[in-house]
């Protein structure tokens, strides 16, 4: 396989995927619309899109057109499916954007495949952590347990942990690939829909598949400019203006965080090992890093005075804990991760102070989930 297709290639995971596709010998041909929330209202002059210009078949369209899409599969060997809307909180008032981009957008591609004549051998889908809303929990009898969401009027009162039906404290466990499937965000279930879409057609029609459930992905070149998602630029921004940070919850809320090299490595072994071969498959560390951990470094690491608010405002669908069970990766990719998060801090930072000082629009954001009722305090 020498020609690779990478649905939204011109973002921060699919241009770094590109990029090191190329330089070990590949075709790529990238599709991507552009999206102003990524790259801004000059999208031709963004750093994402300027680091692949001349070194990729780039086709501005859009993975909703059929025409485009047909026209970027012809002659391809592998398919990287990247190209969708991100961000839990937004998602829970953009259905409709949300669905007709990664459900239908999905199915677009998959039609394309089951009724025109093509070479694609393998889809690479890049699904996320979200599909396991809450993750895995131990409960005080020592048994794996599965919450639902957290009540708004119990975190309201300012109670964020997982509880049972008890009130007993639950102690979150690295979630495996066979952990239960119940998004609390709508992005969530659109990762979903995709996941079952591409088992079911591949499986039906004979293309290999691997699905990456990626955790939160970070590193240098992440755009900075989108208010809804990625946590390490939305913090950097404020920061560097000088503004002080707000903490949703506690601040004790983890994520896992991978670098975004070790994430493109993960992505290409996945692409080019046969024991990847229609398996669903862990993206992370394995390590939980709790948020206001995360400001502190940053604040360190900047050297700006800016106050941090732990404000107790929290937002719907938003979960309390999840950090991937890294078993299958090790197996079927010898996959393991290489860039510490201090280390990946350390290089995030150091490129952010190069960058020119932007307006994110994160109050804007912020005002608007408000609004629509996503936002509590």
């Amino acid at each position: 396989m020498k020609n690779i297709l990478i649905t939204g290639g011109a973002g921060f995971i699919g241009s770094n995927v590109a990029l090191k596709l190329i330089s070990q010998g590949y075709s790529v041909t990238v599709l991507d619309n552009l999206s102003e929330q990524i790259h801004g209202s000059n999208p031709e002059n963004s750093a994402l899109y300027q680091s692949i210009l001349g070194k990729v078949n780039f086709i501005k369209g859009d993975i909703t057109n059929r025409k485009d899409v047909e026209k970027v599969i012809e002659g391809q060997d592998a398919i990287i499916h990247l190209a969708a809307e991100t961000g839990t909180g937004q998602s829970m008032y953009s259905l409709e954007k949300y669905n007709q981009v990664n459900v239908s957008g999905t199915a677009l591609l998959l039609d394309i495949l089951v009724n025109q004549k093509n070479s694609v051998k393998k889809i690479i889908l890049a699904s996320s952590r979200a599909v396991y809303g809450e993750g895995k929990y131990q409960n005080p009898q020592s048994e794996s347990v599965y919450p639902k969401s957290r009540l708004v009027e119990v975190m309201q009162e300012g109670h964020f942990e997982m509880t049972d039906e008890n009130c007993q404290l639950l102690k979150p466990l690295a979630t495996d690939e066979n952990s239960k499937l119940h998004p609390t965000s709508f992005y969530g279930l659109t990762k979903l829909q995709q996941e079952q879409m591409v088992k079911l057609v591949c499986e039906s029609i004979g293309i290999n598949y691997v699905i990456l459930r990626y955790q939160n992905v970070f590193g240098v070149g992440q755009s900075l400019l989108n208010p809804y998602t990625g946590i390490l630029s939305i913090f950097s921004t404020q920061i560097l203006n000088g503004n002080a940070l707000n903490i949703f919850e506690d601040g004790l809320m983890t994520r896992d965080f991978i670098n975004i090299e070790d994430t493109v490595d993960a992505t290409i072994k996945s692409l080019e090992l046969e024991t990847a071969n229609n398996e669903i498959i862990n993206i992370g560390t394995g390590v939980a890093t709790d948020v206001l951990s995360v400001a502190n470094l940053l604040v360190k690491a900047y050297e700006k005075d800016v106050p941090i608010e732990v404000s107790g405002d929290f937002r719907v669908g938003d979960i309390r804990h999840n950090f991937a069970d890294l078993t299958k990766a090790k197996q079927l990719l010898d996959f393991q991760p290489k860039v510490s998060f201090e280390k990946g801090i350390q290089e995030f930072t150091n490129w952010v102070l190069q960058q020119p000082r932007i307006d994110n629009n994160l109050e804007q954001s912020l005002q608007e989930m408000k609004e629509k009722g996503f936002l509590k305090s």
